[in-house]
């Protein structure tokens, strides 16, 4: 049977533009707000400041723009591949006629967990005064060894050796290696900590440093563990956490003595470089000098005074006068020879400071050796054959590796 279709019947005539906010109406009483998760695709941020990227899973893919206000709230940098959820309102992009999602809110997936995980236990560990302030130490003025607890393949580990040999080569530096990422790093770092622990229970250690390079939350999630944070209380000496970049956090940060933003600023505020002491020792000794000058100059003003006070010349002025001339020479020796000896005490001061200096030995044809974690080689027991060795010589370092050895004779 054959119908005929009535002109009547015939769909609505609909101009481009209206149809796309018809469909866009649609979507906003359908759907908004809604929340997606999926896996970032092709992340891009314009000059302008507004974010453009697209979510995909298996099933299809979705066009997102996140505005410059929104993308300012991000507390960390989307990369392609994240997955992510996201949350905003959904509608048609009415110049291209596409699907688009305008993101109000984008975290990592699963974050939001972590970060509630991560606000209870701040609050209980407060509560129980673990972040008193009362109760933390300043980092020792001039350690003689420090005490780092990190991965041996961590980047952070080789730039804080790196900074400590520049500013400060004689302080001696003592790694206990740890696993900082994964489920099994919170037990390794409480385990390095306290053999470290028990290193400066012995006038060891006088300061340890906590460092890890930076990542996600995931990553850093092993310096948020409970048991650690304890443990990180219980420290002998000052502990500084270097932990991630600067605007990362960690209950570990909130345990420490101190934190810093970075490892590098957690070696640079353990270890002063030996030119600021000098500079310091020079800046006492022009004080001291000019303080001494300056009681000098009253004294003899006072001199001055009193010898005006005595009127015209007699017999027992005069006494009087050469009195106080006596006492004001007998008073500037005195002054001077105090002076003299300050001065000679600062002077063997700065030669002492000066000769602890390791490169002195350098220069007299000694070399440095350490192994390739940075720890000093003093016996032949340390060495092996086909061993990497670093040489540290006046005027650089060397490369080497051990051939044999030969222990020396005993007679």
């Amino acid at each position: 049977m054959i119908q005929r279709t009535d002109a009547s019947a015939q769909p609505r005539t609909w101009e481009v533009g209206a149809l796309c906010r018809a469909v866009a109406d649609s979507l906003e009483a359908r759907f908004n707000p809604v929340a997606v998760r999926g896996e970032i695709s092709g992340f891009m941020r314009a000059a302008s400041g507004h974010c453009y990227f697209s979510l995909k899973d298996p099933g299809g893919q979705l066009r997102c723009a996140m505005f410059r206000r929104a993308a300012g709230l991000l507390g960390f940098q989307p990369r392609d591949g994240e997955l992510v959820e996201v949350s905003g309102r959904i509608g048609v992009y009415e110049p291209r006629g596409e699907l688009q999602l305008v993101v109000e809110s984008l975290r990592r997936a699963g974050q939001g967990a972590l970060f509630e995980q991560f606000l209870r236990l701040k609050a209980k560990l407060e509560a129980e005064g673990l972040f008193e302030a009362g109760r933390k130490r300043p980092l020792p003025v001039f350690p003689r060894a420090i005490g780092i607890v990190t991965s041996l393949q961590a980047a952070a580990l080789h730039d804080v050796v790196t900074c400590l040999r520049r500013r400060a080569p004689h302080v001696q530096v003592l790694i206990a290696p740890a696993a900082v990422q994964g489920a099994q790093a919170p037990g390794e770092l409480v385990e390095a900590l306290r053999a470290l622990y028990a290193r400066a229970a012995d006038g060891q250690i006088d300061a340890i440093l906590l460092v890890r390079g930076g990542g996600s939350i995931e990553d850093l999630w092993a310096f948020n563990d409970e048991r650690l944070a304890r443990t990180i209380v219980e420290s002998p000496v000052p502990l500084a956490s270097g932990v991630g970049h600067e605007t990362d956090f960690t209950i570990a940060d909130f345990c420490a003595d101190v934190r810093a933003p970075t490892p590098t600023a957690a070696a640079e505020l353990v270890a002063q470089p030996q030119l600021a002491w000098l500079e310091g020792l020079d800046h006492a000794q022009r004080r001291l000098r000019d303080a001494l000058s300056r009681r000098l100059d009253r004294a003899g003003q006072r001199v001055d005074q009193a010898a005006a006070r005595l009127g015209r010349p007699s017999a027992r002025t005069s006494a009087q006068h050469l009195l106080l001339q006596d006492r004001s020479h007998r008073l500037r020796a005195a002054l001077t020879h105090r002076l003299t000896r300050a001065t000679h005490s600062l002077e063997r001061l700065q030669l002492r400071l000066a000769a602890a200096d390791p490169r002195l030995m350098l220069r007299k044809g000694y070399a440095l050796l350490t192994d390739e974690a940075g720890r000093p080689l003093t016996g032949i027991d340390q060495l092996r054959a086909g061993q990497r060795i670093t040489a540290a010589l006046a005027d650089g370092e060397a490369d080497a590796v051990v051939s044999r050895t030969r222990p020396t004779a005993t007679p």
